[in-house]
């Protein structure tokens, strides 16, 4: 399968944000939503910033205080033996069995525009910021579902209790309207259909078993785009091939004469993630009609395969004129870069049940 990755590339980087605090620092700029309003291309960034330390012995957390309206930084001592610093992007209790941990850095969502999808203007200030006490660790990995005038942006919300969905919406990316959490812990990787199918709104999601089962993909409908249920599963892990560790739903899904076309993302057992595709019934979105043996889209550039978490592409958004689609996808936890493929090749490169 041809791909065309973007000679711009990275589109966007944590050097092009400028931090929301001066004491804090840029570590990335990813897995952004992705939307057209108007003229413009939206490219819903996360944003991930960590308190700077003049301490190298001392690590710090940001953790979100609704009842303040600000930020705590907590101080860790590099040589204390009750944590565990071995994975810089969380800080655990040693022996600690209920999974709790603090985050070394805070995400939120801030907006760059762009009229040609290549070069992008960064928003001074966030869009959405933490903003209630399910959200105190950050909001991570939006994605965008337009249904008439209304944008329906839903999120990763991480708290001490867990991770949720949370869904807000906008019609002019300037100011939003809250609905709370829709999919509860532990749970994410939501995406929302564009449309109504018989009636009734759909979802794919990601629960994360603890007991029995794996992170999956799977579906719920909806009345009201607010309460789920009917919830199935859809899509499983394979052993010995590229999505043989955990998958998640991706872009928003793409309606095609021969189906609804979802991108989503498969890591393998080593943490390699790679993009693949699912065809599904255009009336039945609970049945698969095709699906991806090999990635659609894989690291191979420099950029996607070295970087803060290295070895992965992974898409919050993609965007369809013609034959063309144009995917947005995050890299190594990092950057932003787009490629663009073939809607016909990626369909014909499926295998069809």
């Amino acid at each position: 399968m041809q791909v065309y990755r973007y000679e711009e590339n990275p589109l966007v980087t944590p050097a092009h944000v400028r931090p929301h605090r001066d004491d804090f620092e840029v570590i990335g700029a990813f897995n952004a939503g992705i939307a057209k309003y108007k003229d413009e291309i939206i490219m819903l960034l996360r944003v991930a910033e960590r308190p700077i330390s003049d301490d190298n012995n001392i690590v710090k957390a940001p953790v979100y205080r609704p009842d303040k309206n600000a930020l705590d930084i907590l101080d860790f001592r590099l040589d204390d033996p009750a944590y565990d610093f071995s994975d810089p992007r969380v800080i655990r209790r040693r022996g600690d069995t209920t999974g709790f941990e603090y985050l070394t850095s805070l995400s939120y969502l801030r907006i760059a525009r762009s009229r040609d999808g290549r070069r992008f203007v960064i928003d001074d200030e966030p869009f959405i910021y933490p903003s209630n006490e399910l959200e105190i660790f950050g909001v991570e990995d939006p994605r965008i579902t337009q249904i008439g005038d209304t944008y329906y942006i839903y999120f990763s919300a991480a708290s001490p209790v867990g991770v949720g969905e949370a869904l807000v919406s906008t019609t002019d990316f300037k100011s939003y309207e809250h609905h709370g959490m829709i999919f509860p812990p532990e749970n994410k990787d939501v995406v929302i259909f564009p449309e109504k199918i018989n009636g009734k709104y759909y979802a794919l999601h990601r629960p994360v078993p603890k007991s029995k089962g794996a992170p999956e993909i799977w579906m719920a409908e909806s009345p009201d785009l607010i309460h789920w249920g009917n919830h199935r599963h859809l899509l499983g892990l394979r052993e010995d091939k590229w999505d043989s560790g955990r998958i998640g739903a991706g872009a928003v899904p793409i309606k095609t004469e021969r189906g609804w076309l979802e991108f989503y993302h498969g890591a393998s057992k080593d943490q390699r993630y790679c993009m693949g595709a699912v065809l599904l019934d255009l009336n039945d979105p609970t049945r698969i009609i095709a699906r991806s043996d090999a990635p659609i889209l894989e690291p191979e550039a420099d950029y996607e395969k070295e970087g803060f978490f290295g070895n992965v592409v992974f898409s919050c958004g993609a965007l369809v004129e013609g034959d063309v689609v144009k995917m947005y996808y995050g890299v190594s936890d990092t950057s932003m870069a787009c490629a663009e493929l073939s809607l016909n090749e990626i369909l014909e490169s499926l295998t069809y049940d």
